[in-house]
């Protein structure tokens, strides 16, 4: 498992190809919430490349269920700001961790403002739901930490159920089928043209940069 402290991610080259960020409240393929909604609406926000994958994606899902964006891009004091809260909570919980662990055990749940993801416009956070609206039974909820979920919250957890299980694999086939990879710690976040989808992909350099 890489995780988003590994060195190899920071290593990627960085470029960014000018890619505007669309809103996908403008699409009609793609359903949003606003659980995570921001008065300036960076949430429902994501790289035209990545929307275009989305898209693809929603299509490719069985007749009756949806794909449910929950947030896009986050800027960067966000990003700050829940590293540093889990950061600090992990500590409190473990003083006798080293400096080392405590970084690596928080980014199993949120990104180094220096590689996010979500930063870039280029990752999404996201579930399924049937067409009324019903959130599926993934396993555990959008957001549950490693800590409070027993890494129940990561991709290929065994500890889920198979209904569970089997809607994982309903959305891991049709978001990688349209291009885009999983951070296998968080069932939810998928992101494409960042340094992590980079890493992943074998590409050159990252298509998108922080924005």
């Amino acid at each position: 498992m890489i995780l988003l402290s590994d060195p190899r991610v920071a290593a990627v080259p960085g470029a960014d190809d000018g890619e505007p960020l669309v809103d996908l409240r403008d699409l009609p393929d793609l359903w949003l919430d606003a659980r995570a909604a921001d008065p300036g609406g960076a949430y429902a926000r994501v790289r035209r490349g990545v929307a275009e994958r989305l898209v693809a994606a929603q299509r490719a899902l069985p007749v009756g269920l949806r794909l449910l964006v929950i947030e896009g891009y986050r800027p960067h004091q966000a990003q700050l700001g829940i590293f540093t809260g889990y950061r600090d909570e992990l500590r409190e919980r473990h003083p006798d961790w080293s400096a080392e662990r405590l970084h690596r055990e928080t980014t199993k749940f949120v990104s180094p403002v220096e590689v996010a993801p979500h930063s870039t416009g280029g990752a999404v956070d996201l579930t399924l739901c049937a067409d009324d609206g019903v959130e599926l039974d993934m396993g555990t909820a959008v957001d549950a930490t490693p800590l409070a979920s027993a890494n129940a919250c990561f991709t290929a957890a065994p500890t889920i159920g198979a209904t569970a299980r089997r809607h994982r694999r309903i959305l891991v086939d049709a978001l990688s089928g349209a291009g885009l990879v999983n951070y296998p710690t968080e069932w939810w976040h998928w992101s494409y043209g960042d340094r992590y989808w980079a890493l992943l992909t074998g590409a050159p350099r990252t298509r998108y940069g922080p924005l």
